[in-house]
């Protein structure tokens, strides 16, 4: 059995996933309904904050938290929900919204690192 390096999924996540720049982040929030998802850990999140209106699940925990059109997730996510995924770097996002897409998510963005966002204007909050 072949294993698969971290550079190789990196690679088939960002393949499969589009990664927004922030003017296409903000595009489609000011025009779909849109959920933010924050993976990162819990303690970066005390550090630093949030991207305004995001939600925190962390990487880890998204297979157990989220399912496909279920009324039991933390927040309404249908087939047009627009899901954008952000971490730190973008690195992990990545590999979170391949995992959703894997999941049968549909319109999935990985929306990068929250510095980015941040550099970039986006509002955050604590």
């Amino acid at each position: 059995m072949q294993h698969k390096t971290l550079e190789l999924l990196l690679s088939e996540a960002n393949k499969e996933i589009e990664r927004l720049s922030f003017d296409d982040s903000m595009n489609i929030i000011n025009n779909h309904h849109t959920v933010i998802i924050d993976v990162r850990e819990e303690s970066e999140v005390n550090n630093l904050g949030t991207i305004k209106n995001s939600i925190h699940i962390p990487r880890g925990l998204l297979e157990f938290t989220l399912t496909p059109n279920s009324p039991k997730n933390p927040v309404q996510i249908n087939d047009d929900t627009y899901i954008l995924v952000y971490c730190a770097g973008g690195y992990r996002s990545a590999l979170a919204a391949k995992t959703l897409k894997d999941l049968g998510f549909k319109n999935i963005f990985n929306l990068g690192g929250y510095n980015e966002w941040v550099e970039n204007g986006g509002e955050i909050q604590a």
